[in-house]
């Protein structure tokens, strides 16, 4: 059972998500928090991480360390995105087995899911259809972490569970305008138009792709929530169950960045659109008692308020 003083090891800590799932266990109190930089510790090196784990023993793992990217850098960066990412979890699962961690949480995303699903999409339809293929090196990575999780609690009786986030957006973003997700590279770019006389916007795509989006405080929640929660279920989806096309996300932020400049939009269609439509079916965690809280225009806003802090 999960203490305030019980030892949680967050890998991951500085990124987007893991800051916030720090930043809110120290809001609720839990003052036995375990952390390592990359240069503290290399995540991809076997035997630091077993002697890291041999050494501090957490009795709570949540696994928020990945090699993430947009589009194109997915695309571009196949080898890097699928041998890092299998390496870090790899480690951090198979060290948690070997000292009798309590609990671990690995944070996927919904690209394991096949490229043209069903939606709302299910848990049941991992691996019920072909990848998107801009980003399938680093979703066959996630879904072996998956598999890894259920495998060893099958053989091994462990408690790990894994949590499929929809795209993940707010403070401590990558924003990146070639690296970055298309949320936070849409921020830099309307943000750019504010203080310049052009008012063309650059949209990869067509505009038209649909995309579910959830505040990354809301991310953190889950985790925590899910970290005292007992489950059956081995794999979680985690999202608003709302999605909008690229289009209405770029008017939004459009709206709260300037709002009295007109912005038209043009796009380049020789830019991929990556998967049609992915809205996750967030039944089970809503059966569980958990749910979303924050809308999306003061998350938005509250994204914002954060960039403008931040050296750009």
């Amino acid at each position: 059972m999960l203490k305030k003083n019980s030892k949680i090891y967050i890998a991951g800590h500085k990124g987007l998500v893991g800051s916030s799932i720090l930043r809110n266990l120290l809001n609720k109190n839990y003052k036995n928090i375990i952390t390592r930089t990359k240069s503290q510790l290399n995540l991809t090196n076997q035997k630091k991480v077993f002697d890291f784990f041999n050494k501090e023993k957490p009795e709570f793992v949540i696994i928020a360390a990945a090699k993430v990217g947009g589009i194109l850098f997915n695309k571009n960066n196949k080898a890097e995105f699928i041998n890092e990412n299998l390496l870090i979890q790899t480690n951090i699962i198979h060290c948690s087995y070997l000292v009798g961690v309590k609990k671990l949480i690995f944070l996927g995303s919904s690209c394991v899911y096949p490229r043209n699903c069903k939606q709302p999409i299910k848990e049941d339809y991992l691996l019920s259809g072909k990848l998107e293929e801009t980003n399938d090196a680093y979703a066959i990575a996630k879904i072996a972490g998956i598999k890894m999780c259920e495998s060893y609690n099958y053989q091994y009786k462990t408690n790990f569970i894994s949590l499929m986030p929809t795209n993940t957006f707010g403070p401590n973003d990558n924003y990146d305008e070639n690296n970055s997700h298309f949320l936070p590279a849409l921020i830099k770019k309307i943000h750019k138009l504010k203080f310049n006389k052009k008012n063309k916007l650059l949209i990869w795509g067509n505009g038209l792709a649909k995309r579910e989006l959830i505040y990354v405080d809301d991310l953190a929640n889950a985790c925590i929530y899910f970290l005292k929660k007992k489950v059956h279920h081995t794999l979680i989806n985690i999202g608003t169950g709302k999605d909008f096309t690229i289009k209405y996300y770029a008017k939004l932020i459009c709206k709260i960045i300037c709002p009295d400049k007109k912005i038209t939009f043009v796009y380049d269609k020789s830019k991929p659109n990556g998967t049609p439509r992915k809205v996750l079916n967030i039944a089970v965690a809503k059966n569980y008692g958990w749910k979303s809280k924050f809308d999306l225009y003061s998350s938005l806003k509250l994204t914002y308020k954060n960039f403008l802090k931040i050296d750009r």
